[in-house]
Protein backbone atom coordinates (compact mmCIF):
# COMPACT_ATOMS: atom_id res chain seq x y z
CA UNK A 1 0.00 0.00 0.00
CA UNK A 2 1.48 3.72 -0.89
CA UNK A 3 1.78 6.27 1.22
CA UNK A 4 -0.94 9.26 1.21
CA UNK A 5 -0.08 12.23 -0.58
CA UNK A 6 -1.69 13.87 3.01
CA UNK A 7 0.89 11.56 5.15
CA UNK A 8 3.78 11.97 2.47
CA UNK A 9 3.40 16.39 2.86
CA UNK A 10 2.58 15.95 7.08
CA UNK A 11 6.29 14.11 6.81
CA UNK A 12 7.84 16.29 5.32
CA UNK A 13 6.45 19.38 7.29
CA UNK A 14 7.04 18.16 10.39
CA UNK A 15 11.05 17.23 8.90
CA UNK A 16 11.61 20.94 7.49
CA UNK A 17 10.13 22.23 11.05
CA UNK A 18 13.08 20.16 12.63
CA UNK A 19 15.66 21.14 9.91
CA UNK A 20 14.40 24.74 10.95
CA UNK A 21 14.64 24.53 14.74
CA UNK A 22 18.35 22.70 14.37
CA UNK A 23 19.52 25.49 11.66
CA UNK A 24 18.60 28.66 12.84
CA UNK A 25 20.83 30.88 11.03
CA UNK A 26 23.67 29.87 8.08
CA UNK A 27 26.23 30.49 10.23
CA UNK A 28 25.71 27.58 12.63
CA UNK A 29 24.40 24.79 10.90
CA UNK A 30 25.59 21.42 11.07
CA UNK A 31 24.66 19.29 7.80
CA UNK A 32 23.97 15.61 8.42
CA UNK A 33 24.79 12.56 6.61
CA UNK A 34 20.95 11.52 6.45
CA UNK A 35 18.85 10.23 3.75
CA UNK A 36 17.71 6.40 2.93
CA UNK A 37 16.15 5.14 -0.01
CA UNK A 38 16.30 2.94 -3.07
CA UNK A 39 16.87 3.17 -7.11
CA UNK A 40 19.30 5.02 -9.08
CA UNK A 41 16.76 6.20 -11.52
CA UNK A 42 17.23 9.82 -10.75
CA UNK A 43 17.91 11.82 -14.59
CA UNK A 44 19.07 15.96 -15.08
CA UNK A 45 15.43 17.79 -14.57
CA UNK A 46 15.23 21.44 -13.95
CA UNK A 47 18.39 23.19 -14.63
CA UNK A 48 20.46 26.40 -13.54
CA UNK A 49 20.84 29.12 -16.14
CA UNK A 50 24.33 31.07 -17.25
CA UNK A 51 25.75 33.22 -15.15
CA UNK A 52 24.43 36.09 -16.62
CA UNK A 53 20.18 34.76 -16.70
CA UNK A 54 18.24 36.05 -14.48
CA UNK A 55 16.20 34.02 -12.01
CA UNK A 56 12.70 32.99 -12.31
CA UNK A 57 10.17 35.79 -11.33
CA UNK A 58 7.90 32.97 -10.15
CA UNK A 59 9.95 31.17 -7.98
CA UNK A 60 10.49 32.39 -4.00
CA UNK A 61 13.90 34.27 -3.67
CA UNK A 62 15.45 36.74 -0.74
CA UNK A 63 18.23 38.28 -0.12
CA UNK A 64 21.28 36.32 0.81
CA UNK A 65 21.71 37.90 4.24
CA UNK A 66 18.03 37.36 5.06
CA UNK A 67 17.60 34.43 7.08
CA UNK A 68 16.01 31.72 5.33
CA UNK A 69 13.17 28.99 6.55
CA UNK A 70 11.37 26.15 5.28
CA UNK A 71 8.59 27.79 3.75
CA UNK A 72 10.96 29.76 1.20
CA UNK A 73 12.04 27.08 -0.72
CA UNK A 74 9.82 24.13 -2.42
CA UNK A 75 10.83 21.39 -0.60
CA UNK A 76 12.95 20.78 2.82
CA UNK A 77 15.64 18.70 1.22
CA UNK A 78 16.11 22.34 -1.18
CA UNK A 79 15.76 23.96 2.36
CA UNK A 80 18.68 21.68 3.47
CA UNK A 81 21.23 21.69 0.35
CA UNK A 82 20.78 26.03 0.72
CA UNK A 83 22.90 25.71 3.33
CA UNK A 84 24.98 22.79 1.92
CA UNK A 85 25.86 25.19 -0.74
CA UNK A 86 26.33 28.19 1.47
CA UNK A 87 29.38 26.24 2.72
CA UNK A 88 30.81 25.08 0.07
CA UNK A 89 31.15 28.64 -1.80
CA UNK A 90 33.22 29.76 1.79
CA UNK A 91 35.63 27.17 0.76
CA UNK A 92 36.20 28.29 -3.15
CA UNK A 93 39.23 30.19 -3.37
CA UNK A 94 39.28 30.67 -7.27
CA UNK A 95 36.34 31.18 -9.75
CA UNK A 96 37.44 32.53 -12.64
CA UNK A 97 33.96 32.27 -14.49
CA UNK A 98 32.11 34.01 -11.25
CA UNK A 99 29.37 30.56 -11.45
CA UNK A 100 29.45 31.28 -7.14
CA UNK A 101 28.01 34.86 -7.84
CA UNK A 102 24.54 33.02 -9.11
CA UNK A 103 24.47 30.99 -5.66
CA UNK A 104 22.45 33.70 -4.12
CA UNK A 105 18.99 33.65 -2.81
CA UNK A 106 16.63 30.80 -2.31
CA UNK A 107 16.28 30.12 -6.17
CA UNK A 108 18.34 26.88 -6.14
CA UNK A 109 16.67 25.24 -9.14
CA UNK A 110 16.24 27.82 -11.10
CA UNK A 111 19.50 30.42 -10.33
CA UNK A 112 22.20 28.72 -9.19
CA UNK A 113 24.38 27.83 -11.78
CA UNK A 114 25.95 24.02 -12.03
CA UNK A 115 23.19 22.98 -9.78
CA UNK A 116 19.59 20.82 -11.64
CA UNK A 117 16.77 19.68 -9.39
CA UNK A 118 15.03 16.58 -9.30
CA UNK A 119 12.38 14.44 -7.62
CA UNK A 120 14.05 11.43 -6.31
CA UNK A 121 12.04 7.95 -6.48
CA UNK A 122 9.29 8.17 -4.50
CA UNK A 123 8.36 11.88 -4.08
CA UNK A 124 6.61 14.60 -6.13
CA UNK A 125 8.08 17.51 -7.77
CA UNK A 126 5.71 19.89 -5.67
CA UNK A 127 6.77 18.26 -2.28
CA UNK A 128 10.22 16.47 -2.62
CA UNK A 129 11.78 18.40 -5.43
CA UNK A 130 15.94 17.91 -4.79
CA UNK A 131 19.14 18.90 -5.93
CA UNK A 132 19.95 15.60 -7.96
CA UNK A 133 22.77 16.78 -10.19
CA UNK A 134 25.82 19.25 -9.95
CA UNK A 135 27.66 20.09 -13.22
CA UNK A 136 30.99 21.96 -12.99
CA UNK A 137 32.58 20.95 -15.80
CA UNK A 138 34.72 23.26 -16.81
CA UNK A 139 34.83 26.12 -14.23
CA UNK A 140 37.76 26.11 -13.01
CA UNK A 141 36.94 26.25 -9.54
CA UNK A 142 39.54 25.78 -6.65
CA UNK A 143 38.67 24.46 -3.49
CA UNK A 144 40.10 21.60 -1.12
CA UNK A 145 36.43 20.64 0.48
CA UNK A 146 34.55 19.11 -2.06
CA UNK A 147 34.14 16.13 -0.91
CA UNK A 148 31.94 17.33 2.06
CA UNK A 149 29.75 19.11 -0.49
CA UNK A 150 29.18 15.87 -1.91
CA UNK A 151 28.17 13.86 0.59
CA UNK A 152 26.15 16.11 2.30
CA UNK A 153 23.87 16.43 -0.89
CA UNK A 154 22.47 13.41 0.24
CA UNK A 155 19.95 13.44 -2.71
CA UNK A 156 22.15 13.83 -5.46
CA UNK A 157 22.79 11.60 -8.28
CA UNK A 158 24.95 12.30 -10.53
CA UNK A 159 28.46 14.60 -9.86
CA UNK A 160 30.69 16.40 -12.90
CA UNK A 161 33.20 18.18 -12.15
CA UNK A 162 35.78 17.66 -15.48
CA UNK A 163 38.91 20.30 -15.49
CA UNK A 164 38.73 21.82 -12.14
CA UNK A 165 41.04 22.60 -9.19
CA UNK A 166 39.71 20.48 -6.91
CA UNK A 167 42.00 18.63 -4.24
CA UNK A 168 41.15 17.03 -1.09
CA UNK A 169 39.86 13.43 -0.70
CA UNK A 170 36.71 11.92 -2.65
CA UNK A 171 33.24 12.05 -1.29
CA UNK A 172 32.07 8.87 1.23
CA UNK A 173 29.00 8.03 -0.54
CA UNK A 174 27.25 5.52 1.49
CA UNK A 175 25.01 8.02 2.28
CA UNK A 176 24.35 9.11 -0.79
CA UNK A 177 21.63 6.01 -1.87
CA UNK A 178 20.94 7.79 -5.34
CA UNK A 179 24.05 7.99 -6.21
CA UNK A 180 25.46 6.85 -9.85
CA UNK A 181 27.91 8.80 -11.57
CA UNK A 182 31.16 10.33 -10.58
CA UNK A 183 33.18 13.05 -12.74
CA UNK A 184 36.77 13.84 -11.51
CA UNK A 185 38.98 13.54 -14.40
CA UNK A 186 41.26 16.55 -14.85
CA UNK A 187 42.13 18.32 -11.18
CA UNK A 188 44.66 18.04 -8.43
CA UNK A 189 43.43 15.26 -6.73
CA UNK A 190 46.91 12.28 -5.42
CA UNK A 191 47.40 9.72 -3.32
CA UNK A 192 46.65 6.20 -3.94
CA UNK A 193 43.13 4.88 -5.55
CA UNK A 194 40.43 6.60 -3.51
CA UNK A 195 38.59 3.38 -2.19
CA UNK A 196 35.38 5.97 -1.65
CA UNK A 197 35.03 6.20 -5.33
CA UNK A 198 34.08 1.99 -5.21
CA UNK A 199 30.46 2.88 -4.40
CA UNK A 200 28.18 -0.02 -5.25
CA UNK A 201 25.33 1.81 -7.35
CA UNK A 202 27.89 3.79 -9.99
CA UNK A 203 27.33 3.18 -13.51
CA UNK A 204 29.97 5.62 -14.41
CA UNK A 205 33.46 6.32 -12.62
CA UNK A 206 36.02 8.87 -14.55
CA UNK A 207 39.31 9.46 -12.54
CA UNK A 208 41.70 10.30 -15.34
CA UNK A 209 44.20 13.30 -15.33
CA UNK A 210 45.05 13.25 -11.93
CA UNK A 211 48.00 12.05 -9.98
CA UNK A 212 47.09 9.07 -8.52
CA UNK A 213 49.76 6.30 -7.87
CA UNK A 214 50.05 2.91 -6.76
CA UNK A 215 47.79 -0.40 -7.52
CA UNK A 216 44.13 -0.18 -8.86
CA UNK A 217 42.51 -2.71 -6.64
CA UNK A 218 40.62 -5.67 -7.57
CA UNK A 219 37.06 -4.01 -5.87
CA UNK A 220 37.09 -1.96 -8.96
CA UNK A 221 36.12 -4.69 -11.13
CA UNK A 222 34.12 -6.99 -8.62
CA UNK A 223 32.36 -4.46 -7.06
CA UNK A 224 30.72 -2.31 -9.30
CA UNK A 225 28.19 -4.63 -10.92
CA UNK A 226 26.35 -1.87 -12.49
CA UNK A 227 29.64 -0.06 -13.98
CA UNK A 228 28.98 0.84 -17.62
CA UNK A 229 32.34 3.12 -18.35
CA UNK A 230 35.72 3.19 -15.95
CA UNK A 231 38.51 5.53 -16.67
CA UNK A 232 41.64 5.76 -15.21
CA UNK A 233 43.42 6.62 -18.16
CA UNK A 234 46.45 9.04 -17.72
CA UNK A 235 47.26 9.06 -14.01
CA UNK A 236 50.04 7.02 -12.23
CA UNK A 237 48.63 3.77 -11.45
CA UNK A 238 51.86 1.29 -11.29
CA UNK A 239 51.62 -2.63 -10.42
CA UNK A 240 49.64 -5.63 -12.14
CA UNK A 241 46.40 -5.51 -13.68
CA UNK A 242 44.19 -7.04 -10.62
CA UNK A 243 43.56 -10.77 -12.21
CA UNK A 244 39.62 -10.60 -11.60
CA UNK A 245 39.46 -7.31 -14.24
CA UNK A 246 37.68 -9.89 -16.81
CA UNK A 247 34.51 -9.85 -13.80
CA UNK A 248 33.31 -6.28 -14.59
CA UNK A 249 30.49 -5.88 -16.40
CA UNK A 250 32.14 -3.07 -17.70
CA UNK A 251 31.42 -1.68 -21.58
CA UNK A 252 34.31 1.28 -21.71
CA UNK A 253 36.98 0.81 -20.16
CA UNK A 254 40.24 2.95 -20.81
CA UNK A 255 43.70 2.14 -18.10
CA UNK A 256 45.59 4.10 -20.57
CA UNK A 257 49.10 6.17 -20.14
CA UNK A 258 49.81 4.63 -16.78
CA UNK A 259 52.59 2.65 -15.64
CA UNK A 260 50.53 -0.87 -15.12
CA UNK A 261 53.16 -3.52 -15.79
CA UNK A 262 52.71 -7.64 -16.29
CA UNK A 263 50.33 -9.31 -18.08
CA UNK A 264 46.65 -8.75 -19.31
CA UNK A 265 44.53 -10.69 -17.44
CA UNK A 266 43.37 -14.17 -19.02
CA UNK A 267 39.89 -13.03 -17.37
CA UNK A 268 39.40 -10.55 -19.95
CA UNK A 269 37.67 -13.83 -22.19
CA UNK A 270 34.56 -13.15 -19.74
CA UNK A 271 34.37 -9.48 -19.97
CA UNK A 272 31.22 -10.00 -22.43
CA UNK A 273 29.91 -6.93 -22.12
CA UNK A 274 33.53 -5.08 -23.21
CA UNK A 275 33.30 -3.00 -26.35
CA UNK A 276 36.30 -0.57 -25.71
CA UNK A 277 39.34 -0.98 -24.11
CA UNK A 278 42.38 0.94 -23.68
CA UNK A 279 46.31 -0.31 -22.69
CA UNK A 280 48.52 1.40 -24.33
CA UNK A 281 51.30 3.36 -23.43
CA UNK A 282 51.80 1.22 -19.89
CA UNK A 283 54.93 -1.34 -19.89
CA UNK A 284 52.30 -4.20 -19.83
CA UNK A 285 54.52 -7.60 -20.58
CA UNK A 286 53.97 -11.37 -21.38
CA UNK A 287 51.99 -12.71 -24.37
CA UNK A 288 48.89 -11.77 -25.48
CA UNK A 289 45.50 -13.65 -24.29
CA UNK A 290 43.54 -15.73 -26.75
CA UNK A 291 40.78 -15.39 -24.52
CA UNK A 292 40.18 -11.75 -26.19
CA UNK A 293 39.03 -13.42 -29.07
CA UNK A 294 35.85 -14.26 -27.18
CA UNK A 295 34.90 -10.85 -27.07
CA UNK A 296 31.88 -10.79 -29.31
CA UNK A 297 31.01 -7.26 -28.89
CA UNK A 298 34.65 -6.14 -28.95
CA UNK A 299 35.33 -2.82 -31.09
CA UNK A 300 38.34 -1.21 -29.73
CA UNK A 301 41.01 -3.11 -28.56
CA UNK A 302 44.66 -0.95 -28.12
CA UNK A 303 47.48 -2.24 -26.21
CA UNK A 304 50.41 -0.37 -28.48
CA UNK A 305 53.28 1.32 -26.59
CA UNK A 306 54.01 -1.66 -24.25
CA UNK A 307 56.22 -4.50 -24.43
CA UNK A 308 53.83 -7.60 -25.05
CA UNK A 309 54.99 -10.34 -26.82
CA UNK A 310 54.68 -13.60 -28.98
CA UNK A 311 52.55 -14.23 -31.61
CA UNK A 312 49.04 -12.63 -32.71
CA UNK A 313 46.40 -15.51 -31.13
CA UNK A 314 44.03 -16.17 -34.32
CA UNK A 315 41.32 -16.14 -32.04
CA UNK A 316 41.27 -12.80 -32.68
CA UNK A 317 39.56 -13.11 -36.12
CA UNK A 318 36.35 -14.33 -34.76
CA UNK A 319 35.94 -10.58 -33.61
CA UNK A 320 33.61 -9.77 -35.92
CA UNK A 321 32.61 -6.78 -34.80
CA UNK A 322 36.36 -5.25 -34.23
CA UNK A 323 36.78 -1.69 -35.73
CA UNK A 324 40.48 -0.73 -34.19
CA UNK A 325 42.87 -3.48 -32.91
CA UNK A 326 45.83 -1.44 -32.21
CA UNK A 327 49.74 -3.71 -30.92
CA UNK A 328 52.27 -1.17 -32.61
CA UNK A 329 55.43 -0.79 -30.36
CA UNK A 330 55.36 -4.24 -29.06
CA UNK A 331 57.74 -7.21 -29.43
CA UNK A 332 55.11 -9.21 -31.45
CA UNK A 333 56.43 -11.71 -34.08
CA UNK A 334 55.50 -14.75 -36.11
CA UNK A 335 53.19 -14.64 -39.19
CA UNK A 336 50.60 -12.24 -39.28
CA UNK A 337 46.98 -14.14 -39.09
CA UNK A 338 45.61 -14.33 -42.04
CA UNK A 339 41.61 -14.32 -40.42
CA UNK A 340 42.97 -10.48 -39.60
CA UNK A 341 43.79 -9.87 -42.95
CA UNK A 342 40.27 -10.76 -44.45
CA UNK A 343 38.42 -9.03 -41.34
CA UNK A 344 40.73 -5.91 -42.62
CA UNK A 345 39.81 -6.54 -46.57
CA UNK A 346 36.19 -7.69 -45.76
CA UNK A 347 35.24 -5.82 -42.43
CA UNK A 348 35.65 -2.65 -41.02
CA UNK A 349 38.97 -3.89 -39.17
CA UNK A 350 41.91 -1.07 -38.97
CA UNK A 351 44.76 -2.96 -37.73
CA UNK A 352 47.86 -1.51 -36.50
CA UNK A 353 50.70 -3.93 -36.32
CA UNK A 354 53.75 -1.35 -36.77
CA UNK A 355 56.92 -1.38 -35.24
CA UNK A 356 56.89 -4.85 -34.17
CA UNK A 357 58.67 -7.78 -35.11
CA UNK A 358 56.71 -9.84 -37.69
CA UNK A 359 58.08 -12.11 -40.25
CA UNK A 360 55.53 -13.20 -42.74
CA UNK A 361 52.17 -12.62 -44.22
CA UNK A 362 49.18 -14.62 -45.85
CA UNK A 363 48.18 -14.02 -49.08
CA UNK A 364 45.33 -12.09 -48.03
CA UNK A 365 47.65 -10.01 -46.09
CA UNK A 366 49.93 -9.30 -49.30
CA UNK A 367 46.66 -8.70 -51.34
CA UNK A 368 46.56 -5.69 -49.11
CA UNK A 369 50.26 -4.50 -49.38
CA UNK A 370 49.53 -4.40 -53.01
CA UNK A 371 46.24 -2.47 -53.00
CA UNK A 372 48.17 -0.38 -50.71
CA UNK A 373 45.06 -0.31 -48.54
CA UNK A 374 45.89 2.27 -45.09
CA UNK A 375 43.86 0.08 -43.08
CA UNK A 376 46.99 -2.30 -42.43
CA UNK A 377 50.05 -0.92 -41.14
CA UNK A 378 52.68 -3.45 -40.88
CA UNK A 379 55.68 -0.49 -41.15
CA UNK A 380 58.87 -1.29 -39.13
CA UNK A 381 58.71 -5.15 -38.80
CA UNK A 382 61.18 -7.90 -40.40
CA UNK A 383 59.04 -8.43 -43.37
CA UNK A 384 60.67 -9.79 -46.36
CA UNK A 385 59.70 -7.84 -49.84
CA UNK A 386 57.67 -5.37 -47.66
CA UNK A 387 58.62 -1.87 -47.55
CA UNK A 388 59.96 0.65 -44.99
CA UNK A 389 60.89 -2.50 -42.00
CA UNK A 390 63.84 -2.50 -39.61
CA UNK A 391 67.21 -2.93 -40.61
CA UNK A 392 68.61 -6.87 -40.67
CA UNK A 393 70.49 -6.21 -38.08
CA UNK A 394 67.69 -5.50 -35.52
CA UNK A 395 65.79 -8.16 -36.55
CA UNK A 396 68.67 -10.69 -36.42
CA UNK A 397 69.19 -8.90 -32.64
CA UNK A 398 65.51 -10.31 -31.91
CA UNK A 399 65.46 -13.32 -33.75
CA UNK A 400 68.37 -14.56 -31.28
CA UNK A 401 66.31 -13.69 -28.12
CA UNK A 402 64.19 -16.68 -26.53
CA UNK A 403 60.63 -17.00 -27.23
CA UNK A 404 58.22 -17.87 -24.57
CA UNK A 405 54.82 -17.23 -25.69
CA UNK A 406 53.02 -20.67 -27.28
CA UNK A 407 51.83 -20.27 -31.27
CA UNK A 408 48.13 -21.10 -31.66
CA UNK A 409 45.71 -21.43 -34.51
CA UNK A 410 42.49 -22.26 -32.39
CA UNK A 411 39.78 -19.96 -32.97
CA UNK A 412 36.49 -20.38 -30.54
CA UNK A 413 34.35 -19.77 -33.69
CA UNK A 414 33.22 -21.39 -36.79
CA UNK A 415 35.21 -21.73 -39.91
CA UNK A 416 38.09 -19.63 -38.14
CA UNK A 417 41.09 -21.40 -38.08
CA UNK A 418 44.19 -21.59 -39.91
CA UNK A 419 43.83 -25.07 -41.65
CA UNK A 420 40.51 -23.90 -43.34
CA UNK A 421 40.39 -20.51 -44.07
CA UNK A 422 40.86 -19.52 -47.45
CA UNK A 423 43.40 -16.81 -49.32
CA UNK A 424 41.24 -13.59 -50.42
CA UNK A 425 42.50 -11.94 -54.05
CA UNK A 426 41.31 -8.94 -55.17
CA UNK A 427 38.88 -10.57 -57.31
CA UNK A 428 36.92 -12.04 -54.96
CA UNK A 429 35.09 -9.14 -53.10
CA UNK A 430 35.11 -5.66 -52.88
CA UNK A 431 37.36 -4.18 -50.43
CA UNK A 432 35.83 -2.13 -47.52
CA UNK A 433 37.10 1.77 -48.23
CA UNK A 434 40.12 2.71 -46.52
CA UNK A 435 39.70 4.77 -43.60
CA UNK A 436 42.16 7.38 -42.35
CA UNK A 437 45.19 5.43 -40.91
CA UNK A 438 46.45 5.50 -37.02
CA UNK A 439 49.00 7.68 -36.94
CA UNK A 440 52.57 6.47 -35.74
CA UNK A 441 50.93 2.94 -35.63
CA UNK A 442 49.51 4.71 -32.03
CA UNK A 443 46.05 5.23 -31.17
CA UNK A 444 45.58 9.29 -31.09
CA UNK A 445 41.71 9.31 -32.79
CA UNK A 446 40.02 11.68 -30.20
CA UNK A 447 36.94 12.98 -29.50
CA UNK A 448 36.37 13.29 -33.54
CA UNK A 449 36.58 9.67 -33.90
CA UNK A 450 33.31 8.71 -31.95
CA UNK A 451 35.54 5.92 -29.84
CA UNK A 452 34.60 7.07 -26.15
CA UNK A 453 37.16 5.72 -24.70
CA UNK A 454 39.48 7.70 -27.72
CA UNK A 455 37.71 10.68 -26.11
CA UNK A 456 39.13 9.98 -22.42
CA UNK A 457 42.61 9.89 -24.04
CA UNK A 458 41.81 14.45 -23.67
CA UNK A 459 40.96 16.10 -21.66
CA UNK A 460 37.64 17.04 -21.67
CA UNK A 461 34.11 15.52 -21.01
CA UNK A 462 33.42 12.28 -22.35
CA UNK A 463 29.96 12.07 -24.05
CA UNK A 464 27.43 9.55 -21.93
CA UNK A 465 25.45 8.45 -25.04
Amino acid sequence: MGTSPLILTSFLLIHCLTLSSLLPTSSSIQISLGGKGTGISIGIGIGGPSPSSPSSPSSPSSPSSSTPKPSDFPSCFLYKSYFVIQEFKKTITCDPQGITKTWNGFNICGQYCGFYCEAPPGYDNKTGLAVASVDFNGNALTSEKFGVFVQNLTELALFHANSNNFSGYVPFLDKNPYFYELDLSNNKLTGSFPPNAIQRNLTFLDLRFNTYNGCVPPAVFSNLPFAIAIFLNNNMFSGDLPSNLGYSPVQYLSLANNLFTGPIPSSIGHAKNLTEVLFLNNTLSGCLPNEVGLLKKLVVFDASLNYITGPLPYSYGCLKNLEQLVLAHNLLYGEVPEVLCKLVYTGKLNLSLSYNYFTSLGPTCWTLIKQGNKRLDVRKNCIPWVPDQRSSEECWWFAKKPKTCPWSSYTPCWGASSENTDSVSASDSEPVEAKMPVKGGSSRLGRKSGYRTYGALDGSPVPRN
